[in-house]
């Protein structure tokens, strides 16, 4: 038994994709069924509730072998800390009272040399938590998501600009959810693994806001460039659109340890598995959400 949270979300998503089309069992837990895939509903078994719920969670995970835990973001909480161990804690135990055997998270690059960088380190406290457990586990660590981008599809198609906190000319790497997701459904039904260890996820280049700009440029075929926004504007910004101080706080802080060099990984990383480019994405997923915004 495979047991799936955030089955809505992007990741999830297209994670369920996959295993729905195996004899696997599947599990999902979310609190609202009618959201699902159809496909989804009919194939997958279904417990209704919160993740952030002891019981439901304990529920979920009665006779299940393997769990994928993703924790979702909440843009007004008003800890980020506490936001993640709110859903730590139910996964903590559930994992200890129902001898669950392997978990996958989807975790961050910069396990072991970020300070101070937001959501990502309270990230990284949720993987210590969870290997405290002793459990099988495999922190999948990612960049940012091109996915990302997908926010600011409405200042690329009327502006032909998308905002950024990077520098001009600083390369970081980014990878596609749809990889991730199969990085993840290939360790959910890989039942031989053992121990723990952090997966890195990366795209298959590094990219500078620039080329990102250049390359939407040619997919879309419509002029974008990239403007960079001070820190301080751009938590101001977030504040406005209803995030909360913290929230806003740690993005700026997130994005402050991209800067130093936190994605930054040890040479000779394999990023065979995850194949998707930058260029291939825009064709496939951007530029049919800039056309019809």
């Amino acid at each position: 038994m495979i047991v799936v949270s955030t089955p809505t979300g992007s990741i999830g998503r297209q994670v369920l994709d996959t295993l729905v089309d195996t004899d696997t069992a599947v599990r999902v837990i979310v609190r609202d069924p009618a959201r699902l895939d159809p496909r989804v509903r009919e194939r997958a078994e279904v417990v209704q509730g919160s993740m952030t719920d002891v019981d439901v969670v304990t529920s979920a995970f009665t006779g299940a072998d393997t769990v994928l835990w993703v924790v979702p973001p909440d843009p007004r909480a008003a800890s980020i800390a506490g936001h993640v161990l709110d859903f730590v804690g139910p996964l903590c135990a559930g994992i200890t009272t129902q001898g669950v055997r392997r978990v996958v998270g989807v975790s961050s690059l910069g396990r072991g040399i970020a300070r101070n960088a937001g959501q990502i380190s309270a990230i990284f406290a949720m993987d210590d938590l969870v290997e405290s457990t002793g459990v099988h586990y495999r922190s999948l660590c990612m960049p940012g998501f091109m996915d990302n981008m997908l926010r600011q599809v409405h200042p690329i198609r009327h502006q032909g600009v998308f905002y950024s906190t990077l520098p001009a000319g600083v390369r970081v790497p980014t990878c596609a959810t749809r990889d991730i997701a199969a990085v993840a459904a290939g360790l959910l039904l890989d039942d031989t693994w053992t121990g723990q260890q952090n997966v890195p996820v990366l795209g298959p280049e590094d990219l500078s806001d620039d080329e990102l700009a250049e390359i939407m440029t040619e997919v879309l075929q419509r002029p974008v460039r990239a403007q960079q926004v001070p820190a301080e504007a751009y938590k101001a910004s977030l504040v406005d659109h209803g995030l909360s101080d913290a929230w806003a706080q740690g993005l700026v802080d997130m994005s402050a340890a991209v800067q130093t060099g936190i994605y930054a990984v040890e040479p000779g990383t394999s990023r065979a598995a995850t194949p998707t480019t930058f260029r291939q994405w825009c064709t496939d997923v951007l530029r049919p959400a800039v056309l019809a915004a």
